[in-house]
């Protein structure tokens, strides 16, 4: 007799089973859906629209929180779940971004756990660590998630990561895979590569610290290894070797100002409050102190290597497309 929400498990050859992606209309989420509808049926939730989807690629546009995404897990077999669907606007409220980020996530889990998804990975950061002067050159995957000690925004992706973790261990019948990348760069409208963007790119006078930054095809090739039956576990991930921050400016060709921490400390937050920068002061930690990781276990379980060198993941930060 079955349970509720169970069906048999060889209804359907695994390998031709629906990929389910979360915030697929965001930047990296609609690289992933591009690259992997052309050999798998490919689902997305968003509550955005999806302009210019392909035809072959379904979506939904519904709130992850709702009941209409249960009704996805009890009318597909997935393959697996890919969770992009995290927000990160630190202008969004701290009760909206518990709710989504949190109570969304635990209801995923639920659906996952509850009509026997195979497959589980959820996209984190390597941010989660935290950006620290005490960091070791190179931080492993079993390291503690420290970054929301000076930054509450990132709290919410931590709980996510250890959500994540606790399910791994309580749901062995599912291969969870959590992916911890480096800084993301390219058309994504994210913090490192906002920074990068810059007419005038500040830094911290008497700080040039080292940085590791990861092209966004990248990821999405580490997304698709992750796929592979029989993966599983926590994976750090960095693309080209490390640069002085100082470098990695020189290379997008724009100016650069270097001005006092104080002074910083003090400007940043009047121009957030007034809407006059889209970062936030704790984000200054990140062009103070190292946060560097150690990917080996990516490339030696994954098979993961980057593609794209140190000169192609920072100009991809002009990226349009």
């Amino acid at each position: 007799m079955l349970g509720r929400g169970r069906r048999p498990a060889a209804d359907t050859d695994p390998s031709l089973r629906s990929i389910l992606i979360t915030g697929i209309c965001g930047r990296l989420g609609r690289r992933l859906a591009r690259r992997l509808h052309r050999e798998r049926r490919v689902i997305g939730v968003d509550r955005r629209s999806f302009e210019g989807r392909p035809k072959d690629i379904e979506h939904h546009q519904i709130d992850i929180r709702r009941k209409k995404t249960q009704d996805i897990f009890r009318q597909e077999q997935l393959a697996a779940v890919v969770h992009l669907g995290v927000m990160h606007d630190p202008r969004v409220s701290q009760m909206e971004h518990h709710s989504w980020n949190l109570a969304g996530f635990q209801r995923l889990l639920e659906f996952v756990a509850q009509y026997d998804v195979p497959k589980l990975i959820v996209l984190s950061s390597a941010n989660a660590y935290g950006p620290r002067p005490d960091n070791p050159q190179f931080i492993t995957e079993d390291a503690p998630l420290l970054g929301g000690a000076s930054f509450s925004e990132i709290r919410d992706l931590i709980e996510v990561d250890m959500l994540a973790q606790s399910f791994f261990w309580k749901h062995p019948q599912t291969e969870t895979v959590i992916l911890r990348p480096v800084h993301i760069l390219g058309s994504v409208r994210n913090a490192p590569s906002n920074y990068l963007r810059l007419n005038v790119i500040p830094t911290l006078l008497g700080f040039d610290p080292m940085v590791q930054v990861i092209h966004q095809d990248d990821v999405v090739s580490a997304i698709l290894a992750a796929l592979r039956p029989g993966v599983r576990g926590i994976f750090n991930l960095a693309g080209p070797a490390p640069l002085p921050l100082s470098r990695v400016i020189e290379m997008t060709g724009r100016a650069r100002a270097a001005i006092p921490h104080f002074v910083m400390q003090t400007i940043i937050p009047r121009l957030w409050r007034f809407r006059a920068t889209s970062f936030p002061a704790p984000e200054l930690d990140h062009i103070r102190y190292v946060c560097m990781v150690d990917d080996r276990r990516a490339r030696d379980i994954l098979g993961y290597t980057h593609e794209h060198d140190i000169q192609e993941t920072v100009q991809a930060v002009d990226d349009i497309t």
